[in-house]
């Protein structure tokens, strides 16, 4: 008998472990999504009408899930469970908060591993600012998100100020994915930059913070992968990966209008090992935005647009340090944007940014397509410092396209100038013949033409610069 519990146990792992698509094959319970808006038993919780990140009113304790019975044998299987937000009090109608029922059905995921917590399609699911925490969750959580989870408009959830909305911290091995859609209802902060706000819109943005949220942040995690969902109309930055290691973004979505302040698609920061692709994205700031701390980025088979392109930086603001390498960005569409592939630093900072390529990116009425500027200044004026990140080591390769403003610009420093650019079948062709085109322009800036360019870029200096910069204490990564 034993034998044969074993036999089943082994069945019963080989069915769960299998995926099919962006669902697990063990599907979840079978009901009619009509009926179970109207039929169903809601477990308790009324209608929540409380600020801040809390969640709603008073629940009834959420009923556990009923895994499938184990074989008769007196011998216990570990089948993985799921836990629907439904089956915790979440409403799904958009109006009650159903922040608690989220963090119940967390709670009770986070002790099992393999488990997946479900948030069901055809619903919207209203939630407050929410942390989904380890270190003591067990490994391997899938977050299996179908339906839609909007953010609170009400100024009472988000107090003085916070940085994210939705966060997953301290995990290994944690999965987003589905067909549903993260949406941030982030014209309420934008309202400040828009010239045409809309009145009910500006009436709610007075009463919300100066700190705008990140839709979804991922902290301190090992192992991350997310796929298939839609975040869209952000606060402010779209998704943000802080000290991860080991993450995969793929076959997602992040859509926001090009007006919308600050909106980065994806932000990396302090993370390494990172794999993004077969991506779109629209926003209001950089599609990608990579900063210090990250080494061993690949970035292909992204569309990016309306935004202001893939960047890196700026970095070194406050005279602080900064170090980027191995960072790998091919095979990308750009339309419409700002800039194309970009690296920018503060006077000041130190560190350094190398082992840098850019290949086979192609640019559609982009003002910049490639830009170095070590003078970047957000403000209205900067002071003048000597210092600066150093770079090196930077191959541009196949980038072809249309530009409006200028085709290249390398801004590098004085003290520490660009060395080691390469540039390789370089072809840059103005939308349209304006008055107010820009020839390249090359400052401090070294390397070598391996192809001819077009537009010809006869200010990069052949070589290396003469008075090498001899790297400090501070300056080594």
């Amino acid at each position: 008998m034993f034998a044969e519990a074993d036999r089943i146990e082994l069945s019963l792992r080989i069915v769960t472990r299998w995926r099919k698509g962006k669902h697990w094959s063990l599907k979840k319970p079978s009901y009619s999504s009509l009926a179970r808006k109207k039929g169903r038993g809601k477990n308790g919780g009324g209608h929540s009408h409380g600020g801040g990140g809390g969640g709603g009113g008073h629940q009834n304790p959420a009923p556990s899930p009923k895994p499938s019975p184990p074989p008769k044998t007196g011998y216990t299987t570990k089948a993985a469970a799921t836990f629907d937000v439904l089956d915790f009090g979440a409403k799904g109608d958009g109006v009650t908060d159903d922040t608690k029922a989220f963090q119940a059905a967390w709670a009770a995921a986070c002790k099992v591993g393999g488990s997946t917590m479900v948030v069901p399609e055809e619903y919207e699911f209203l939630v407050g600012p929410i942390s989904f925490s380890g270190p003591y969750c067990q490994p391997n959580i899938v977050f299996q998100l179908d339906g839609m989870i909007i953010a609170p408009t009400d100024a009472r959830y988000w107090g003085s100020g916070l940085l994210w909305w939705i966060e997953f911290t301290k995990l290994r091995g944690i999965t987003i994915q589905g067909s549903g859609v993260i949406e941030g209802r982030g014209s309420v902060w934008w309202t400040n930059a828009e010239s045409d706000v809309d009145p009910i819109n500006e009436e709610l943005s007075k009463n919300l913070p100066q700190i705008k949220p990140t839709a979804l942040r991922f902290y301190g995690s090992y192992n991350v992968t997310v796929t298939g969902i839609t975040i869209q109309n952000s606060q402010q930055c779209h998704l943000k990966f802080d000290n991860c290691e080991a993450v995969q973004v793929f076959n997602m979505t992040i859509a926001s209008p090009g007006s919308s302040l600050n909106t980065d698609g994806i932000h990396l920061q302090n993370s390494r090992d990172v794999m993004i692709h077969h991506t779109n994205m629209s926003c209001g700031d950089d599609c990608i935005s990579i900063q210090t701390g990250c080494s061993n980025i690949n970035i292909h088979r992204v569309d990016c647009g309306p935004g202001h392109g893939i960047s890196i930086g700026g970095l070194g603001r406050d005279n602080t340090k900064a170090c980027v390498s191995n960072i790998t960005v091919r095979d990308v569409n750009m339309h419409n944007t700002m800039t194309g592939v970009r690296i920018k630093t503060w006077q000041g900072g130190s560190g350094s940014v190398q082992n840098i390529i850019f290949s086979n990116i192609g640019v559609s009425e982009v003002q910049t397509p490639i830009v170095i500027d070590q003078f970047y200044c957000d403000r209205s004026s900067c002071k003048n410092q000597t210092s600066a990140v150093t770079l090196s080591g930077i191959a541009y390769e196949n980038i072809r396209g249309t530009y409006t403003v200028k085709p290249v610009h390398f801004a590098c420093s004085d003290a520490s100038p660009c060395s080691d650019i390469s540039l390789t079948k370089i072809q840059l062709e103005p939308l349209q013949e304006h008055y107010h085109m820009y020839q390249p322009f090359c400052w401090q800036a070294f390397g070598e033409l391996y192809t001819p360019t077009v537009p010809p870029i006869v200010c990069l200096q052949n070589g290396k610069p003469t008075s090498n910069h001899i790297l400090s204490d501070r300056d080594l990564c």
